[in-house]
C-alpha cells in the first residue's frame, strides 16, 4: 500500500474508533477518576495554553514520566527559565508528571491521533520543540508537528524485535512516521539498528544510553522502606510490577512453602487490578494486608500477614528498599519485562524470568555484572528467592546492583545537549505530495 493511502485508511479508522475510545475512558474512570477529567484535551482543545516557544515533552505512562524527570532537570539546569508542556496518555503518568511542574508549566492529555485534534493542540500550545519518550509513534501527530515546523526528538528510544516486526507489517504507515524525527536518541546500538531499519533517518539516530539509570531515588522513601524492614523482623520477597497471569502461579508457589516463610510483598503493575489481585490472594488461602489501609506506619497486626499488597502509587523505591530480593514482573510471561534499573539503583537483588525483550540490553548487563539472576519460571524464582534471603550472597548481589546502576549513568546529560541542539537543527522537509504527509483528513 502507498504511504498516502495507508495514512488515509489509518485516519479513517481512528475517527471511527473515537466513540469506542471515549467509552473505554469512561469505563477506566470507574476505577481511576482521572480518566474522566479534561476530555476536551483528548480532542486538542487546550484547558490552559502553554507559553509559546515551550518545550513539549510527551511521556505516556508512569515509567516514561519518571525517566523524563532526569532529562527535564538537566534541561532546566542548562536553560534556566525553561517552560515545559507535559503530555501523557495514562492517569499514573499524569499524576507523576504533576510533581515535575514548575510555575509557568502546563500539563495536558496527548490529543487522540486525528489530524484535527493534533492541529488544535499545536495551534494552542505552539511548542518550539517536541520530545517524545521511548516508543510513542503516532503518525498524524508526527506528520502534523513536522508540517507546523516543530522539530521532534525521540528520546530514550527503544524498539524490540517484536515491535519492529509489528511496525514492518505496517511499513507504509510507520516508516514515514519515524522519518519525521529530527533526532532519535537510542538506548542501545541494537535499538539504533532496528530504528534505522524501521524508517528513522540514518543521520538522525544516535546511541545515548538509558535515562532510567539517571533516575534519582527519593531518600525519604528509601529510609522509610529500610525502617519498615527493620521493624518487621522477617525477610521480605518483592514481586514488582506483576502482570496478569503471573500472580496466580506466584501465590500457589508461595502457599506451598513451608512455615515460617518470608513476607511476600506484591505490587501489581496496573492500579485497576489491585482489587482483583487481592481476591487472588484470598483464593490462595493466604492472609493479606493492604498498603492503602494505613497512613505512615504499618499496624502491628500486619507483621504476621502472608502477603502485603502494595496498592499505592509512587512508592516503588520504598518497596525495593524494604525487600531482601525482588522478582521482576512481566518477565515470567511473554510480556517483555518491566524496568529493572530502579531495583538496582535501590540496591535490591533481582530475579528475572525468561522474557525481558523490552529491556534486553539492561537485562543482559545486569546478569553479566552479577546484579541479577535469570530463572526459568516463577516456581524456581520463589525457591531461589527464599534461599537468597538467608544467604550471604544477597549482600554481595546488592552491592553489585548499586555498582551496576552507578556505572551506566550519564544519558540525561547527553540527551539534554542533543535536545537543545535540535532547536537550531534544520527541519526535515515535509513529505512531498503523494507521500504519507499529503493526506488531509
Amino acid at each position: 500500500m502507498k504511504p498516502a493511502l495507508a495514512r488515509g485508511a489509518y485516519t479513517l479508522l481512528m475517527r471511527m474508533a473515537l466513540p469506542l475510545v471515549f467509552s473505554r475512558l469512561a469505563w477506566r474512570a470507574r476505577r481511576e477518576p482521572a480518566y474522566a477529567a479534561h476530555w476536551g484535551e483528548r480532542l486538542g482543545y487546550a484547558g490552559a495554553a502553554a507559553q509559546p516557544g515551550c518545550l513539549w515533552l510527551h511521556a505516556v505512562s508512569l515509567g516514561e514520566t519518571r525517566a523524563a524527570a532526569a532529562l527535564i532537570n538537566e534541561l532546566r539546569a542548562r536553560q534556566p527559565g525553561l517552560r515545559v508542556l507535559l503530555t501523557h496518555g495514562t492517569a499514573t503518568g499524569r499524576a507523576a508528571g504533576a510533581e515535575l511542574l514548575r510555575a509557568g508549566d502546563v500539563q495536558a492529555w496527548l490529543p487522540l491521533d486525528t489530524p484535527g485534534a493534533v492541529r488544535r493542540f499545536l495551534r494552542a500550545h505552539r511548542p518550539a520543540v517536541g520530545v517524545v519518550m521511548e516508543t510513542e509513534v503516532w503518525p498524524n501527530l508526527l506528520f502534523e508537528a513536522q508540517a507546523a515546523g516543530v522539530p521532534l526528538v525521540l528520546a530514550n528510544a527503544r524498539l524490540s524485535p517484536r515491535s519492529q516486526a509489528k511496525g514492518d507489517r505496517l511499513a507504509a504507515l510507520m516508516h514515514p512516521a519515524l522519518a519525521c524525527f529530527t533526532a532519535v536518541l537510542a538506548q542501545t546500538e541494537a535499538d539504533a539498528m532496528r530504528l534505522r531499519a524501521s524508517g528513522a533517518r540514518a543521520g538522525a539516530v544516535q546511541v545515548m544510553g538509558n535515562l532510567k539509570f539517571d533516575m534519582a531515588m527519593p531518600p525519604d522513601l528509601l529510609a522509610q522502606g529500610l525502617a519498615w524492614r527493620q521493624a518487621l523482623g522477617r525477610p521480605v520477597v518483592l514481586m514488582s510490577s506483576s502482570r496478569e497471569g503471573e500472580e496466580a502461579p506466584l501465590l500457589r508457589a508461595w502457599a506451598a512453602l513451608p512455615l515460617p516463610r518470608p513476607l511476600l510483598l506484591l505490587v501489581p503493575r496496573h492500579p485497576q487490578r489491585f482489587d482483583a489481585v487481592a481476591a487472588l490472594v484470598a483464593a490462595a488461602g493466604l492472609t493479606l494486608a493492604r498498603r492503602k489501609a494505613w497512613a505512615a506506619t504499618p499496624p502491628p497486626e500486619t507483621a504476621v500477614a502472608d502477603v502485603w499488597l502494595g496498592d499505592s502509587l509512587g512508592e516503588m523505591p520504598l518497596y525495593y528498599a524494604m525487600a531482601d530480593v525482588a522478582l521482576l514482573g512481566g518477565s515470567f510471561e511473554p510480556l517483555g519485562g518491566q524496568n529493572l534499573i530502579e531495583a538496582a539503583a535501590c540496591g535490591c537483588p533481582l530475579l528475572m524470568g525468561p522474557h525481558t525483550f523490552n529491556f534486553a540490553q539492561a537485562a543482559e548487563l545486569s546478569l553479566a555484572e552479577g546484579a541479577a539472576e535469570r530463572l526459568p519460571d516463577i516456581s524456581a524464582a520463589v525457591s531461589r528467592a527464599v534461599v537468597l534471603c538467608a544467604s550471604l550472597q544477597r549482600s554481595a548481589m546488592a552491592e553489585r546492583a548499586r555498582a551496576f546502576a552507578d556505572r551506566h549513568r550519564g544519558a540525561a546529560v547527553r540527551m539534554a545537549a542533543a535536545v537543545l541542539n535540535g532547536l537550531a537543527a534544520p527541519r526535515p522537509k515535509r513529505p512531498t505530495p503523494g507521500g504519507a504527509g499529503s493526506v488531509s483528513a
